[in-house]
């Protein structure tokens, strides 16, 4: 790749991710440096197109950007105004748990809006784009530049190239984009990130990072059922005791409910399926009442950062950052991520305007920025509630939860992760294998028919995006331990064990991918390496739901 004669073009900075982290540091950067020239690149075909509508936001980083957000018709149009939460003990009872909002801060959404996420990016974008950032949809980085042990840039995915890596008819070599400075937006577990972790052993001296799969469905539900701004979470069934998770309804928009479905990625049992354990949770009744009736129009997952403060690496290397959930900002128990992704991205502007004055190799003041800031507060105080559920088990840990939420974390202590979640897994033959109801096509659904409404578009000759590092690695550890745990932890039905009559192999199926990153997380010999396919590739979730 790296041979290929390339287009150049120098910018100050240089964005990787249309998220909110990203479009935060751009249009930060405009506000106290309006002359730095930036460029933000995004491997979805528009900004928002890999981003599911339904997520509760809270307008804290949103408040310091823009205060006037409201004048500008910041698309927050449904304020949280009843909220409920339920433990599930078995597939018919639940107990609703009183939301006591001072002993429980994560649980009160007083002053928070659900809303279109995607909507939401395509707005931060439309205001990157006023104070003259340009923003380049479809295009994905694929190679770190690296010189003199300093990131100086990024490649971006070559276009037209066939599955054997030749190149097409219509082949367009990617373009080296050049910064002073790059920040990394990606998002969980993203590629480039990933390589630079290792690059710059910025995970030294932390815990592993563990991950949980959110899988979203949107909903469109008769009207009398819906209540605009009304929010509910549920734990318990169908989860185990030993499993981390839960599900999400919001109301919001013309008749909207963003259903979602969180399960830990540190769970044991290789027979148990992320997907089929949401829908099976569809048919509690306290779940059950407000979509039965309606129609499923919308379908997505997504890998998410759930370590917490433990996990968080170092932010900083000679020439860039990482802001957002590729740094791991998520506050696990608010199940939110996208105010503490807003404002890193707004701190890292803050350190990179400093750097570009004083020449610095590496914006170093931006670790020291985000401890002074209320993300690491916010972090802090809920540090120990996310691993106390994989020591303790979800029953002592909800009662663990409720005593450190009391004390606001302030306790002598802090729990650890201990082992990478594809580190979790037991043999197939230790444990107890899962029967799930088959689905009924109004309420529960197929990875096929779920897959169909993600809109997915990749080109179907171009390179594999999901490759093996070592083939025969699959047949002997992920088939003959574990019993083909990959075809059961992707929600989209990517890889199939198939010949297990005879000689079982894995089948690939790439174009079902909406990049959720799961495979590349919780393959138990981090065999399987996702990178980004052709720019533009993947799922497309329309504005406006």
């Amino acid at each position: 790749m790296s041979n290929i004669a390339r287009e150049q073009m120098e910018f100050d900075v240089l964005i990787i991710g249309g998220g909110p982290a990203g479009l935060s540091a751009a249009i930060r950067l405009k506000q106290l440096a309006p002359s730095v020239e930036i460029c933000l690149i995004e491997k979805a075909s528009e900004i928002g197109a890999h981003i599911v509508s339904g997520a509760v936001l809270e307008p804290t980083a949103l408040n310091e950007l823009f205060p006037d957000w409201k004048q500008r018709n910041a698309p927050l149009d449904t304020p949280v105004n009843h909220e409920r939460m339920f433990y599930l003990s078995n597939e018919e009872k639940s107990t609703a748990i009183p939301i006591i909002k001072p002993l429980m801060p994560a649980m009160n959404n007083h002053g928070n809006f659900i809303v279109s996420l995607g909507d939401f990016c395509r707005w931060l974008a439309a205001q990157a784009e006023e104070l003259g950032v340009e923003v380049f949809p479809g295009f994905s980085g694929r190679e770190l530049i690296i010189e003199d042990d300093k990131v100086v840039g990024v490649i971006t995915g070559d276009m037209g190239l066939e599955k054997d890596g030749s190149q097409g008819s219509n082949f367009e070599p990617g373009m080296e984009l050049r910064a002073k400075y790059t920040i990394f937006a990606e998002g969980c577990r993203g590629s480039l990130s990933k390589k630079l972790m290792d690059q710059f052993k910025l995970r030294q001296s932390v815990d592993p990072q563990t991950y949980g799969i959110g899988i979203k469905e949107l909903w469109e539900i008769p009207a009398h059922k819906h209540k605009p701004g009304y929010i509910q979470h549920s734990f318990g069934w169908p989860l185990d005791d030993r499993t981390y998770g839960g599900s999400w309804l919001y109301h919001f928009g013309d008749n909207l409910v963003s259903f979602g479905f969180v399960v830990g990625l540190d769970y044991s049992n290789p027979w148990l399926s992320p997907f089929e354990e949401m829908q099976r949770s569809k048919n509690h009744p306290v779940i059950k009442y407000h979509l039965e009736g309606g129609r499923r129009i919308s379908y997505s997952a997504r890998a998410l950062s759930e370590g917490g403060l433990q996990s968080v690496p170092k932010l900083s290397f000679p020439g860039g950052l990482l802001v957002g959930d590729a740094a791991g900002f998520l506050n696990v128990p608010k199940i939110k991520g996208t105010h503490t992704s807003m404002k890193s991205g707004m701190v890292a502007a803050e350190a990179i305007v400093e750097a570009l004055t004083t020449q610095e190799i590496e914006p170093i003041s931006y670790q020291f920025r985000m401890r002074k800031s209320w993300v690491y507060k916010e972090l802090h105080q809920v540090r120990n509630i996310r691993p106390a559920f994989a020591k303790f088990g979800a029953k002592i840990a909800t009662l663990y939860t409720g005593f450190d939420s009391m004390v606001r974390g302030k306790v002598p202590w802090t729990f650890h992760h201990g082992l990478g979640d594809y580190e979790k897994l037991k043999a197939a033959s230790l444990c107890q294998k899962i029967e799930y109801p088959k689905s009924d096509d109004e309420l529960t659904f197929t990875r096929e028919s779920s897959v169909f409404l993600a809109n997915i578009d990749h080109r179907d000759n171009q390179p594999l995006h999901l490759k093996l590092k070592n083939m025969s690695i699959w047949k002997t550890v992920n088939w003959e331990t574990f019993k083909s745990p990959e075809s059961r932890y992707c929600p989209a039905g990517v890889y199939e064990a198939v010949d297990i009559d005879k000689e079982p192999k894995l089948q690939i199926n790439s174009q079902n991918c909406i990049h959720c990153k799961t495979c590349d997380i919780k393959d138990p010999t981090q065999n399987i390496d996702w990178e980004t396919p052709e720019g533009g590739s993947g799922p497309n979730y329309p504005g406006g739901m």
